[in-house]
């Protein structure tokens, strides 16, 4: 399967404009879903021997996901999210299941399936429980995304004698959910909610992996790459918007202006280099787990300054027009500075800072 990369490119208008309808309720990007999905988006991560593109399951295939990454988040960064979620899961089946967990998946892809990973606890966490009839859920997960439409997730749950575990549940429209979080400020058309496991029944042979793979590195850390690769896309739109806007208004010519849009071309460019570093080293199985995890937190960190550096380069060129609604730059302002807050930035550096402060990172 050869992905149509030129196809996607012609329909990021479209995309786009969904994004922006969809912000003023916190609606499902369901048209632009279909869109993507006949492109052959939900299934380009599997494997090539199942009908995919590979792309980020079989050796080299980094190269190609993240162009598609970056490309789904250039038009609709509450798409990406809802795609790179959608593949992080299929990458944990490939990377932690069994041959059978993965074929069953690529079968539910075909027919149709979307697929997420929830994993943020509430105060009531998800856990397994034995019975009479087998296992049972308990519990719910929080900041969802897509709670209303994705019916294959990849959640962890406790399991009590063996500790934190993977499984995928199909949920179908058995559904406990609470409404979208659309008091967040941005990535409101991500359909995020609370979503409750209780009384959900599974089986032994749905657990993916061993017991605590879901934090084994270098994959719980290695893979935030493919966030990045989508907040890489938001960026990218907001730097053609900066340019095109004042050219627009005739300010272009502004030293000033030249000077900013100078800023955000090289921030831009820095955040570029570090994902595809961040890609290629997590690709990299010769790499040591300890490096190419720390490694990646250092892009993640990289690519999180250039963001808000291109985001004050941005409100400080275009000025109070920046935050009038009928703006698309408004939106993609806060869907991007949403999207950027990942959690225990300060951490994440330290630990890459004192892993590397012996040695040298290794090179891509």
């Amino acid at each position: 399967m050869t992905f149509p990369f030129e196809s996607l490119k012609a329909c990021l208008p479209e995309l786009e404009a969904e994004a922006t309808e969809n912000d003023r309720d916190g609606s499902f990007p369901a048209g632009g879903l279909t869109l993507i999905r006949s492109l052959g988006a939900l299934s380009a991560a599997l494997p090539k021997s199942l009908d995919g593109c590979g792309f980020g399951t079989d050796p080299g295939g980094a190269t190609g996901l993240l162009h598609l990454l970056r490309l789904t988040g250039e038009a609709s960064l509450p798409l990406g999210r809802l795609l790179e979620g959608h593949i992080n899961a299929i990458r944990l089946v490939a990377r932690y299941g069994t041959p059978a967990h993965l074929r069953q998946l690529a079968t539910h892809i075909r027919n149709g399936a979307l697929c997420g990973i929830w994993v943020t606890e509430t105060t009531n966490p998800v856990r397994l429980v034995r019975t009479e009839a087998g296992l049972s859920l308990e519990g719910e997960k929080s900041f969802a995304s897509g709670a209303l439409h994705v019916t294959h997730p990849l959640i962890t749950a406790e399991l009590p004698e063996s500790g934190t575990c993977m499984l995928v549940v199909p949920v179908g429209n058995n559904r406990q959910t609470s409404s979208s979080v659309v008091s967040l400020s941005g990535m409101r058309g991500s359909g995020t909610g609370r979503f409750s496991f209780t009384g959900f029944r599974t089986t032994p042979d749905a657990i993916v992996g061993e017991p605590g793979d879901y934090l084994r590195q270098p994959e719980f850390s290695a893979g935030a790459w493919r966030g990045m690769a989508v907040a890489l896309g938001g960026i990218d739109r907001l730097v053609t918007l900066l340019r095109a806007q004042l050219v627009t208004r005739g300010r272009d010519s502004n030293p000033y202006q030249r000077a900013r849009i100078g800023e955000a071309l090289i921030a831009r460019e820095t955040a570029a280099l570090w994902t595809r570093k961040a890609a290629l080293v997590a690709d990299d199985d010769t790499i040591a787990p300890a490096d190419a995890a720390a490694t990646v937190n250092l892009a993640r960190i990289a690519v999180e300054r250039a963001g808000l550096d291109v985001l004050e380069l941005t409100q400080r060129g275009l000025g109070l027009s920046a935050f009038i609604k009928s703006n698309v730059v408004e939106r993609i302002m806060r869907d991007l500075a949403t999207y950027l807050r990942q959690p225990a930035p300060d951490e994440t550096l330290a630990e890459a800072a004192a892993h590397f402060t012996r040695r040298d990172p290794p090179r891509s």
